[in-house]
């Protein structure tokens, strides 16, 4: 059993190891997508149809207590909202180079900050403000659009996370009625249909040789991943863990340089630079407001 003292150093290690899986997970998609062929709809269809499969033998260990819910209309709208987003994701790595597509993707908590303002009516406050503001111009730093490189493609990453941002928001509303397993499920069982019929629509092409085993092991990794992920914020709090997912930016350069020389560009670093720094700039005040609370 691990001591107090430990427990910290265990949670970095699996958000590291999580961050690490998520790396591995995109750079099998490029693979599969941009270098073998594979339509991005078939790609992200195996990766959670085969995820499905690894995991739904725990998340369902409770049985069909795990599928009763009062929020079936939420649970719709969550898993709509996923579906898009892992399309408009998995879609942008078949075009985007991934350091590009990994930073880009980092601002979706600035648009949780926008939705859970819009949507929720939250108390934002002018240091959330100016660190969504921050984010949002490291974005735009990333993607140059007023050079001539510039592509429409690059805007997949920022849709996903637009729609990964609305995800979350509905997860936090679900958390206040549902159990883990019932949204853990939910998802699962509605992303996998959703995505089958996305991919018959574009020819629903079966992987064979490396592609197979690209998607097979990008599947496992997922599940590997969100489940690293579960034991980093059970074992610490969320403001101890979080910077450490932050290293998911130059692990996911190096899958990308090593596995298909992709380097980032002159524009990237002080983009990412600014995203990294108004996100934990957002970390601080939620460790500030926490605080306030506990003490009041």
């Amino acid at each position: 059993m691990l001591t107090t003292t430990k427990k910290p150093i265990f949670a970095a290690l699996a958000m590291i190891g999580a961050g690490a899986c998520f790396a591995l997970v995109n750079g099998a998609l490029q693979a599969s997508t941009m270098r073998l062929g594979v339509p991005s709809t078939s790609a992200a269809f195996w990766q959670y149809a085969l995820g499905l499969l690894v995991a739904l033998p725990f998340v369902l260990r409770r049985g069909l207590s795990a599928l009763k819910t009062r929020q079936i209309g939420w649970h719709l709208v969550r898993g709509g909202l996923a579906v898009i987003g892992i399309q408009m994701w998995v879609a942008g790595l078949a075009r985007v180079e991934i350091w590009q597509a990994i930073a880009l993707v980092m601002t979706s908590p600035f648009f949780v900050i926008v939705g859970a303002k819009v949507f929720f009516r939250e108390r934002v406050g002018i240091v959330r403000w100016l660190a969504t503001l921050a984010g949002f111009s490291g974005g735009m730093v990333i993607l140059e659009p007023w050079t001539e490189a510039f592509s429409l493609a690059a805007l997949l990453p920022v849709g996903a996370a637009a729609f990964w941002a609305g995800t979350s928001l509905v997860t936090k509303k679900l958390t206040a009625t549902e159990n883990a397993d019932s949204i853990t499920v939910y998802l699962l069982l509605l992303l996998t249909p959703v995505n089958a019929v996305l991919a018959l629509g574009e020819g629903g092409i079966v992987p064979t040789g490396p592609a197979l085993w690209l998607l097979v092991g990008a599947g496992v990794l997922t599940v590997l991943a969100n489940y690293l992920l579960t034991l980093a914020y059970q074992k610490a709090d969320a403001a101890f863990v979080q910077p450490f997912d932050h290293l998911k930016l130059p692990l996911n350069i190096a899958v990308g340089f090593l596995a298909f020389g992709f380097a980032p560009n002159g524009a990237f670093w002080p983009g990412a630079l600014v995203i990294v720094g108004a996100s934990l700039l957002v970390m601080l005040d939620e460790q500030k407001r926490g605080t306030q609370v506990s003490t009041a």
